[in-house]
């Protein structure tokens, strides 16, 4: 009994040591969920607000082991504040994420700030952006719907009976940072963004276990994002991104073409289409429609990894749902996520 009990606990402890040294949960429409990647994005918008949904299911079954969700806001404030070559940006994500079918909960906000302004023009015009960010965390893990060996009565587990493990805790809540820059090239017919930014950099601590060694490290993110008119109905659209975060890493890559249904000089109805590619992990089909003020897009995780040969294999699906604020000007790029 002591070899199961033990065995218990090293799979506890593995579960909440995933869930300090782990990766933050990520999006296959990472293009769609702007605040988690880089605060300097906040408002980085072609119209006055922004808010978007975002909802992530893993291995889809009745259960939905694993689930993720976000919705979040942004907006271009103190307009008449400010140099009229400058934005500043105001925005918050709300996220939830659940795993083992909600045995391990998380829930996440964020407050983020950000200041873009002109550096240079000519054809185009060069901008710079600052964001920063502030973060709350807490994680629970319900230990009820765990079993433990001081719970088998000889047929089955009693969840009514001690686990016999009194250091076992839940998480307490956590504050972090992040920091972000972002480079912008604008044009008439183009756009191009590269960013770098960090989150979590004062390392919270998260253990339930009260050991001082384990906290929450740092997550590193590299992304690029380049839309261009092809002509005056189709849009191409690039973009990838590179995280790292306790020495896991990952990139994921890919490239999408709106088309424009509506007639010539109106961007009433868009419909989108594209594929990316999640490093050792997922070949990604995305499609899309804009109407007005709506967006939204579907993606299926297309499994390449070890996964793919298991006899329940994952089955993964993401939606996203944008809509954009008004005076949304005439001639910018209608991009995934601006």
């Amino acid at each position: 009994m002591n070899l199961i009990k033990h065995m218990k606990l090293l799979l506890l402890l593995g579960l909440t040591a995933g869930c300090t040294y782990g990766q933050d949960p990520s999006f296959s429409q990472f293009f769609s969920s702007p605040l988690n990647i880089n605060p300097a994005l906040t408002a980085r918008i072609n119209s006055k607000w922004r808010a978007i949904s975002n909802i992530r299911d893993e291995w889809v079954s009745p259960a939905s082991p694993y689930a993720t969700g976000t919705i979040s806001f942004d907006s271009k404030i103190l307009k008449n504040k400010i140099p009229e070559n400058a934005v500043f940006g105001l925005g918050g994500m709300l996220m939830y994420d659940e795993a083992m079918a909600g045995v391990l909960k998380s829930s996440y906000a964020s407050l983020d700030l950000s200041y873009n302004i002109k550096i240079a023009e000519g054809e185009g015009d060069h901008r710079l952006g600052v964001g920063f960010g502030l973060i709350y965390g807490h994680k629970q893990i319900d230990f009820s719907r765990l079993n433990f060996a001081e719970q088998f009565n000889g047929y089955g587990f009693n969840t009514n009976l001690p686990t016999g493990e009194s250091a076992l805790t839940n998480m307490k809540s956590y504050f972090s940072s992040s920091v972000g820059l972002v480079y912008s090239y604008v044009s008439q017919y183009s756009d191009f963004d590269f960013g770098i930014a960090g989150f979590h950099l004062n390392k919270p601590k998260q253990t339930v276990v009260s050991d001082p060694r384990q906290y929450l490290p740092p997550r590193y993110v590299v992304h690029t994002n380049f839309e261009n008119y092809l002509d005056e109905r189709i849009v191409l659209n690039t973009n990838a991104i590179y995280q790292t975060q306790a020495n896991v890493s990952y990139f994921s890559v890919g490239a999408g073409l709106g088309y424009f249904l509506s007639d010539e000089g109106e961007d009433d109805l868009i419909v989108n289409g594209g594929l990316w590619y999640w490093s050792k992990n997922a070949i990604i089909p995305y499609f899309g429609m804009v109407y007005k003020k709506f967006q939204f897009g579907l993606t299926y995780d297309i499994t390449i990894s070890k996964l793919a040969g298991a006899s329940q294999k994952p089955k993964t699906f993401e939606l996203s749902l944008i809509i954009r604020g008004d005076d949304r000007p005439k001639g910018v790029i209608p991009c995934f996520w601006k």
